[in-house]
């Protein structure tokens, strides 16, 4: 028999019910009790979808309040000196590791002032995860009472016999990084991690647990052979311990590991192997040829990464591969990783046209699929054959659809020449125009876009979708929101203004909604980070620009202002890699229609007196292939074409500004500079400024603004700490290069501390002003 599971299941619930109570927690609105009951429903509704979808092996510990390497930091007793200093319930040192904790001194008791620690994106997906973060000298130490243990009984207790999921200890460590002013390699602190796996591995036997999944995914990563070889000491260890553990199944997704399949042999005392076989088929014969003669393959040929309907002939044509070679008892049908990253189901969806939503599957969908998969290896295709015949008519439908082709688009994009890839100067001559025309002080500031979204926003955008005001009162409204954000800009005193987006709802959904070839969800909710949710669009067709999208919010907010007004715009990439692209034809192509229809839009808002133009690519980083090689150079390439297309139509006085999120620039640094963007500001206040080398040590001519502050957090910095990180910064960037600004935009935060933070940013930035003027 082929058995069926899942590597792991959305978190949010169906309506966001988990970001609704963690942010009331938060808030002070929800109790402990009810914010812990509320997870503990959640976990037993999710374990009960997959149950009677008919999967075999169901996941238990992918659950999280926030995320789940957050949760390996305090299940391991590695969390820093410095949140554990302040003695705070367990929970509330959880969300301090996520967000930031910052209360004043009452009733005698210490203020507590920590920041978050450093989040960062997991691989190469739209999910970030809290990077551990150790010490010299690093000791580990498993909780009292382990999260996953309680969670497997919970499911027990509940009828529902699960697989405990664990990041592995390579994982784990490879992930993490040295604390601040600290030395040590992570990877050096494998022999002290193993026995806290040791003893949870036990505990999860003790408890009933009769296998438990380990994530090991960065072995599909080119590693340095110190890391590589861990993997061999740590499952001879855990491997070994016989019927003291359950047995393990090693899960690795997003790539393939052909390039590390020596390392495979250190695992034939495992009981399983998990691998991606929808990112990397290819990989499926050589893998049955390494594994164990008696170890198991969990083959994963449902998608955990897009929403796409699984072809049904393709995935058991892979699994019947397997099964050839080894034995339907040594196979597993899989989901290629896990469903965190889609959406909770397909049948909250009421308003998607049948047409189209006939072509998607979300998680609760995708569970289905496998069962589906499953029993047709297991007892043949007539089995199931209702279920193969509209699967096969759906697939075809899709393929033949006139939804999908536009032959004006593919016109257009035939008759693109070299020029339109090149601004018509270089830098220098540029930025003298540029000067001349903008008139800023040296260390000029600026916010990354978007200003905080308040409840009456929301409420107002609301009423607009149910018909309840009309779009001219609409339009009224946010005039009066954009009013109000530059008034806020010019008392806070910022060099370079924005109009603050309040028309937005996303910064890819927004323009999806003003593209062809796209659609939308109402219910199609992925979580990003802790309760941060995003709701991807989905590209069904070939893109175009019918009308401009944004120039008449910021052609109004330049006309108020006495500053530059900078427009705002999502970069070609970043669209893409935010939305569910097509699987039917190459990115590059539709990366290249988002790129033509943001030309457009760029030169509009030149014509119409905006000479400050952001295109943010803060996704550029997560698109790059997880390995160097052919398929990175060729990413890059098709990737900078792609921005350098966007922007390049405009006039050598106007000043093109790109963001992007915290990233190792190394990996990337001669793609970041080919885009030619005049100015670069990136998330980098958690990170080391040592990391700005990169720019010195590449000449890096171009200006700068590293975020001085973080925005994942209401903490709100000091102007002390803002001066100091600007002086760390100068160590690294000339006075002329550097920019002042947040680390990302502010939707997500309040007012008061949005205010109190720039005017702490730009106190800061004036005292250094101030300083070189007197220098010179």
């Amino acid at each position: 028999m082929v058995q069926s599971s899942i590597l792991g299941f959305p978190r949010m619930g169906v309506n966001r019910d988990l970001k609704k109570a963690t942010e009331a927690y938060w808030a002070g609105k929800l109790s402990q009790q009810d914010l812990l009951a509320e997870g503990k429903r959640l976990r037993l509704a999710h374990w009960k979808i997959q149950k009677d979808a008919g999967v075999d092996i169901i996941p238990s510990n992918d659950f999280s309040f926030y995320d789940h390497v957050l949760d390996h930091i305090q299940l391991f007793g590695a969390t820093p000196p410095r949140y554990t200093k302040h003695n705070l319930d367990p929970i509330d040192e959880f969300f301090a590791m996520g967000r930031g904790h910052q209360k004043p001194q009452m009733d005698q008791k210490p203020a507590v002032d920590v920041p978050s620690l450093e989040m960062v994106k997991w691989f190469d997906s739209n999910y970030h995860y809290v990077k551990p973060t150790l010490q010299d000298g690093q000791k580990f130490k498993l909780n009292s009472n382990p999260k996953p243990v309680v969670e497997f009984l919970e499911a027990k207790e509940a009828g529902i016999v699960t697989r405990p999921v664990l990041v592995g200890p390579v994982s784990f460590l490879t992930l993490g990084k040295a604390d601040r002013d600290q030395k040590v390699d992570p990877i050096d602190l494998l022999e002290e991690l193993l026995p806290v796996y040791v003893e949870l591995l036990s505990k999860l036997k003790e408890a009933g647990a009769e296998s438990v999944q380990i994530d090991e995914p960065v072995l599909v990563f080119d590693l340095p052979p110190r890391v590589k070889n861990a993997f061999k000491p740590a499952y001879e260890k855990l491997g070994n311990l016989g019927d003291k553990a359950p047995k393990l199944v090693f899960a690795t997704y997003f790539g393939d590991i052909i390039h590390n399949i020596d390392v495979l042999q250190s695992l034939h005392n495992l009981y399983a192997l998990h691998i991606d076989a929808v990112r990397n088929p290819e990989q499926l014969e050589t893998v049955i040829g390494a594994i164990g003669p008696k170890q198991c393959l969990s083959v994963g040929v449902v998608d955990g990464r897009n929403i796409w309907k699984t072809d049904f002939k393709k995935a058991i044509e892979k699994i019947e591969l397997a099964t050839h070679k080894l034995g339907k008892e040594r196979v597993l049908v899989a989901s290629s990783s896990s469903l965190l990253h889609t959406p909770h189901t397909l049948e909250s969806e009421k308003k998607l046209d049948s047409e189209v939503k006939d072509w998607f599957s979300f998680a609760v969908e995708k569970a289905k699929e496998l069962a589906i998969i499953a029993k047709a290896v297991t007892d043949g295709p007539a089995s199931v054959r209702d279920e193969l015949e509209a699967n096969a008519k759906s697939i075809q439908a899709r393929a033949t659809s006139k939804l999908t082709n536009d032959p004006k688009v593919k016109d257009r994009q035939a008759k693109i020449t070299d020029e339109m890839f090149n601004r018509k100067s270089p830098f220098p001559t540029r930025i003298s125009q540029q000067h001349s025309n903008l008139n800023l002080p040296m260390f000029p500031t600026t916010t990354i876009g978007s200003f905080p979204q308040t409840k009456e926003i929301r409420i107002q955008r609301n009423k607009l979708t149910k018909g309840e005001i009309s779009a001219e009162e609409y339009e009224k409204f946010i005039e009066k929101e954009i009013q109000d954000v530059i008034k806020i800009q010019e008392e806070l005193g910022l060099d370079v203004y924005v109009h603050g987006e309040p028309e937005r709802n996303d910064m890819v959904q927004y323009f999806g909604e003003r593209l062809t070839g796209y659609v939308f969800t109402t219910h199609g909710w992925v979580q990003s980070y802790g309760s941060r949710c995003v709701r991807p669009p989905i590209i069904v067709g070939d893109i175009s620009r019918p009308e401009p999208m944004t120039v008449k919010e910021s052609k109004y907010a330049a006309s108020i202002s006495n500053k530059p007004m900078k427009g705002m715009l999502t970069g070609p990439i970043t669209c893409l890699r935010w939305s569910f692209p097509r699987d039917d034809i190459h990115q590059s192509e539709q990366a290249q229609q988002l790129a033509l229809a943001l030309r457009d839009e760029v030169v509009d808002l030149e014509s119409a007196g905006i000479f400050v133009i952001q295109v943010d690519e803060p996704a550029l980083r997560e698109g790059l292939p997880l390995r160097s090689g052919l398929e990175r150079e060729n990413y890059l390439s098709w990737a900078v074409k792609s921005f350098r297309l966007s922007v390049s139509g405009v006039k050598d006085s106007t000043q093109i500004h790109s963001h992007f999120c915290y990233s190792e620039f190394q990996d990337f640094f001669s793609a970041i500079a080919a885009l030619d963007a005049d100015v670069l500001s990136i998330e980098n206040s958690k990170s080391d400024a040592k990391l700005l080398k990169v720019f010195v040590d590449e000449a890096y001519p171009r200006h700068i603004g590293p975020g001085v502050y973080d925005i994942h957090s209401p903490r709100v910095p000091g102007e002390q700490e803002i001066k100091d990180r600007i002086q760390e910064m100068l160590q690294y960037l000339t006075p002329d290069q550097l920019w002042i600004d947040p680390d990302c935009g502010l939707k997500t935060r309040q007012w008061k501390e949005t205010k109190a933070s720039l005017t702490n940013m730009v106190n800061a930035a004036k005292f250094y002003r101030q300083q070189y003027a007197k220098a010179h």
